[in-house]
This record gives structure tokens, sequence and C-alpha cells, in this order.
């Protein structure tokens, strides 16, 4: 039976006390440990802050009776009520479509891939309306959790479904989209990959970073008040961008170099451009991002992978529900023995912060596009981030910093570089 709405839970050392409050006992309550005083203080912390995970994937059947947001659905890692009982607030669910054919055919494709997502966001916040809503600005977003429901926003994920088309970003504004991510794996018209793609005829390097028409799209987006977003983007593309956006840029899902060498991470001269254009780079908890698989690890995977007739993992869902279910657990069983914790992912905050400080920094899962480690493997786990930031010693203000409050501040940068850029253009 699916669980529907259901309501964030007090546990633990937070529980106990609220009991005892409200039932007006005689005793004393025993003291608490060290544990559970951080507990508890998390559990606080955690309650008062706006909790955003800015990169959300969503499949194309999204807001249908076969994927239903509202309902508990365990083949996936984001719903309604999992957020309400992790205490996830809001997130930027994602128009993603995957690098093709640069042709008319290909962008067409692309175009109407997109607009099936958008149109799947805009279905499932009317579906269940009285839980969560669309927001279109920062001040929307914080007043529809003021409000007490979740918060849906749209990014989108390379820049391949704008074909050549420089006027579709309006459309797509019009439709809430609020960053773009210039590529995907593979090169675009717009921007260099990190992951160049073999099969799509991609050398190492296409635009020798951005190109043209990339800077015109940059541009479009800053008029317009769309984040610039530079995960997936090869290294020089990174750089350009950080020069050429007059709005501060975002990494919507990326970690960093130094702790797990792996194309997508940022090293720390980019950690510093992306300061010193004021962005903001969402460290993302995907676990061969967080930490780089041991070779043992790979030659298990790829070998369970190869068993179940698949090359993939993007594979996994071509497969029987039977067929499914027994990936899945062998998959389960190989990462246990490799594990990749909460506190491995915070290791990339703290390095983060290190490099470019706290302002520069935030959250993201990458769910259901990858993403998750042990202990934030789904939207229901969400609190532990936060309990290990406690841990760490960060206090409230950072904790809503790295939440919520840096990405929010540059979207209102980006909102206000447009309305000056539409106030000399008018």
């Amino acid at each position: 039976m699916s669980r529907k709405h259901r309501p964030f839970l007090l546990t633990g050392a937070v529980l106990v006390a609220a009991l005892a409050a409200g039932c007006g006992a005689a005793e004393e309550p025993a003291p608490m440990s060290e544990e559970e005083r951080i507990e508890a203080e998390a559990r606080r912390i955690h309650d008062a802050v706006m909790t955003l995970c800015t990169h959300i994937d969503i499949p194309f059947n999204y807001a249908t009776e076969e994927v239903d947001p509202g309902n508990v659905n365990e083949e996936y890692q984001v719903d309604y009520p999992r957020m309400q009982e992790g205490g996830l607030n809001a997130g930027f669910f994602v128009v993603y479509y995957g690098q093709g054919e640069r042709t008319p055919e290909g962008y067409e494709a692309a175009k109407e891939g997109a607009m099936t997502k958008f149109d799947a966001i805009h279905r499932a916040t009317s579906m269940h309306s009285d839980v969560i809503e669309l927001a279109y600005s920062a001040d929307d977003a914080e007043r529809i959790h003021a409000e007490g429901k979740l918060v849906a926003m749209i990014g989108i994920e390379n820049g391949y479904t704008l074909g050549r088309d420089l006027s579709l970003l309006e459309r797509y504004h019009e439709l809430g989209a609020r960053y773009l991510g210039l590529v995907h794996n593979g090169h675009n018209d717009i921007a260099d990959s990190c992951n160049p793609r073999e099969d799509l005829g991609d050398a190492e390097a296409e635009h020798g970073g951005i190109s043209e028409f990339g800077r015109e799209v940059i541009a479009e987006l800053n008029r317009l008040g769309i984040l610039v977003d530079v995960s997936h983007i090869s290294r020089d593309a990174m750089l350009q961008a950080a020069e050429l956006s007059a709005a501060p840029i975002i990494a919507s899902h990326s970690s960093t170099t130094a702790l797990a060498d792996v194309s997508r991470n940022m090293d720390d001269e980019q950690l510093r451009a992306l300061a010193a254009n004021g962005g903001v780079m969402q460290t993302v908890a995907l676990r061969s991002f967080v930490k780089t698989d041991p070779p043992e690890k790979t030659a298990a995977i790829n070998d369970a992978l190869a068993e179940a007739g698949i090359s993939s993992y993007g594979e996994i869902r071509s497969l029987s529900e039977e067929e499914q279910a027994a990936i899945r657990t062998r998959l389960g069983d190989i990462s246990a023995e490799f594990p990749v914790t909460v506190s491995d992912f915070v290791d990339h905050i703290d390095h983060a912060i290190d490099v470019m400080g706290i302002d520069h920094v935030a959250i993201s899962s990458d769910f259901d596009g990858g993403g998750g480690v042990d202990g934030w493997d789904d939207a229901s786990e969400t609190f532990n981030v936060t309990l290990e930031l406690v841990r760490r010693g960060y206090t409230e203000d950072q904790i809503a910093q790295l939440w919520s409050g840096n990405t929010l501040r540059i979207l209102r940068e980006a909102e206000r570089v447009a309305a000056e850029m539409q106030a000399e253009g008018s």
C-alpha cells in the first residue's frame, strides 16, 4: 500500500523531550549523551533552515499513474512523502535530454523531450497543490516554504534542448527554468563537454571552450535571469563561462578533484574562478564523484551488468521488474563492500569552503540521476547531511547558507542583473 504525504517525524532525543514536555512528566529526564545532544541540535537546525537540493532528475513518465510523486515509489529516490519525512524542503527538478545528433531532427526531438518534462513538473505540482508549489523566483521559494509547502523549481540539463534557436530560452524561462546546464556528455553547439562522445564523432575539444553561439546563449541567460550552470562542461569552457557571465554562475552538481579526480569535478583553480565570479558550487553526493572506485569495484560492477545483459546503469530500466530487482540487489551488495558515506561527501564541502569560502558552496544530490551515498541515498535521509555538518561544528547560519541561502542569493543576483539589462535594452 502506498503511503501518501507522510509528515516529517520527530525521532530520538527530540521526540523523548517533546513527549515529556507534553505529558508534564514529573521525573527529570536523563542527561543527554554528547551524541544525543548533537542529534537534538541537528534536528532543531534542520527544522529551522530551508533545505534545497539543486539537482533532482525525473523520468519522462513523471507525474503519471506509473510515477506519481505524491506516493512513495521505491524505484526512485525522491517523492513528496520522502521529502517530507527527511525534511528536504525544496528541489530543482531537472529537464534533461541526452546529447544526440546535431541535425534538425535531433534538435526537434530534444525540444519535444524538454517540453515533456516541463509539462510533467507542472502537472506534478498541480496534482498535489496542497503539498507543493512551483517557484519562479527566490522570493517565491521562500514564500512557499514559509507557507509550509514543499518547493519545486526547474533547471535544464543540456543546452542541446535549444538546438540553435536562441528564442527558445525565453519560452523555457516562462515555464520556470532558472538554470541551464550548457552541456552534458558530448559536445554541443554551445560548448565543449568534459566527457566527449566518440560515438557522436567528438574530438577532445571542438570549440576551445565556449563557442560563439555559446557566448550569445550566456548573454541571453543573463538577460533573462537564468543561471549559467557549468557542471559537465570542459575545464576551458568553465573558466571562460566564469569570465563571460555578468551574473554569478553555478555548478549545480559537481564536487572537487582534490578528493576525487574525475572529469566532472572541479579543481582548485576552477573553484577560485567560480568564487571570483560570485558563483556557487552545489557539491554533489554521487558516489563515484565523492570517492573514486577502486579497480576491483569497477570490475565487479561491470561483471554484474554484463551478466544482466546490459552495459550501463541507464539500461537497468529496460529490464523486467524481476531482473531490475536482481541487478539492483547485486549492485547494492557490491557498493556495501566499498562504502562511500555522508562523511566522505561532507569532506568535499569542507575542501570547497577551504578554497572558496562558505559563500560559494551549496548542496545537491543528483538523485534519480545516479546520485546518493551511504546515509543519503534518498530524500528521506536528508537529515543525515545536517547531522554531519553539526558534528563538524558548522553553525546554524552556516548550514542555512549551504542548504539554500547561497543558491537563493545568487538567483536574486541573476534576477537583478536581468532587470538591469532589460531596462537598458528597453
